[in-house]
């Protein structure tokens, strides 16, 4: 277990640095940074006193070991468009894009894991079919599209619900959450529908597969005609093993609704992450750009870590497989 842990953070390690390389040359190849913070009229004495106190001469090795220092503190210097220090910027933001994207993850798995097993066990009903046609439609729509189109009934045809913004919040030290407000609560639901519902068209028809799937087992058969209940087999056998790669998937695509709720936030000027990026990539504000990718990359090797450890927690063929094979090094 230990060995798997090391070698999974060594990997993240490498996959952040990699990232941490792609972000560094936004700096370095995007253009000139000096332009973006000085104004025409500055003078090239001026201009080079300012790259020399930035450290912009020094060898490309020297800049990339100080740019990885910096990042592993939290720090990615002044936004060029605000003036401001991006950790700052972060840290305002990402309270608004990691309640977003975690409410639209439970809602996807609250409605697609139970749809799912219902259509798996029931797939002749009508109803059955009702749901997988309604999730591709999930599936075919584009995000900014179901996100209009909420907007116009229940906004504006209905008025039943904000049609941007995050509402009311309430501060909880440096966290803040709108989980808490009515107009906080009644603001999430479109955006966290939006953003969710692919992800829970996913789930449907990924939990449907498996239980379809599993129930054609051996040993599903041997435990019906052990006497059995319906219950008991579909609950206590086939949804406990349909439930491993819905582990995995519903993981990776946590890390997605984080790193693509740049559309959601858009449409409805949710005041998160990826609105700020969208802003930051309008003005070419390179450090607002380069912390974005630094961040979002840390959050999917982070998921994913968490997700191969309960991978490997959950099932028992991976212990029994590295076993094994440390009895055969034996």
């Amino acid at each position: 277990m230990i060995a798997f842990v090391l070698r999974r953070l060594l990997q993240s390690l490498l996959v952040i640095l990699v990232v941490a390389l792609v972000a560094f040359g936004l700096f370095r190849y995007v253009g000139d940074p000096i332009n973006n913070m000085v104004g025409q009229d500055t003078s090239e004495i001026d201009r080079a006193a300012l790259r020399q106190r930035l450290g912009l001469d020094d060898p490309v090795l020297v800049q990339f070991a100080r740019f990885v220092g910096d990042a592993a503190r939290g720090e990615f210097g002044l936004s060029f468009r605000q003036g401001r220090k991006v950790s700052t910027l972060i840290a305002e933001r990402l309270p608004a894009t990691l309640e977003l994207s975690f409410v639209a993850a439970l809602l996807a798995l609250i409605v697609g894991v139970p749809m799912g097993v219902y259509t798996g066990l029931n797939r002749e009903r009508l109803s059955s079919k009702l749901f997988l046609a309604l999730s591709l439609v999930g599936i075919s729509l584009p995000t900014f599209l179901i996100g209009i189109l909420l907007i116009l009934v229940f906004s504006v045809l209905l008025g039943w619900l904000p049609a941007y913004g995050r509402g009311e919040v309430v501060r909880l030290g440096w966290w803040t959450t709108g989980l808490l407000t009515r107009s906080g609560l009644e603001s999430l639901i479109m955006p966290a529908i939006t953003l969710g519902l692919f992800q829970m068209t996913l789930i449907v028809r990924l939990v449907r597969a498996e239980m379809l799937e599993v129930l054609r087992t051996d040993y599903i058969k041997f435990a019906r005609a052990r006497g059995l209940s319906n219950r008991a087999v579909n609950f206590g056998h086939a949804l406990k093993n349909t439930l491993v790669p819905v582990i995995t998937i519903t993981g990776l695509q946590l890390g997605s609704i984080i790193a693509f709720s740049i559309i959601t936030e858009s449409v409805f000027q949710w005041p998160g992450m990826g609105l700020l990026f969208i802003q930051a990539v309008a003005f070419v504000d390179i450090p607002v750009m380069a912390a974005y990718l630094v961040l979002v990359a840390v959050l999917f090797v982070a998921i994913n870590l968490i997700v191969d450890l309960l991978y490997y927690v959950v099932d028992p063929r991976l212990r029994l497989d590295r076993s094994i094979a440390g009895g055969h090094r034996g």
